[in-house]
């Protein structure tokens, strides 16, 4: 039987306010534990998932600026 690691960490954020998403996203890079990633990876799925074109275009741009 596999564990559903995705599913997992969508029933934790499952009905976050913006405030708590926040708060998620900067303890997780603040703390760059590793096992923080996978629960990062869920968030941007998520944001990914509901983004327009030109969100997705901006946040690319953005990372990409970043990596430079």
């Amino acid at each position: 039987m596999g564990f559903n690691l995705r599913g997992a960490i969508m029933a934790n954020i499952q009905g976050s306010s913006e405030e708590e998403v926040e708060a998620t996203i900067v303890d997780a890079i603040q703390k760059g534990e590793e096992k923080m990633l996978p629960g990062l990876g869920v968030l941007f799925e998520v944001y990914w998932k509901n983004a327009n074109e030109q969100e997705k275009d901006q946040l690319c741009q953005q990372i990409s600026q970043g990596l430079q």
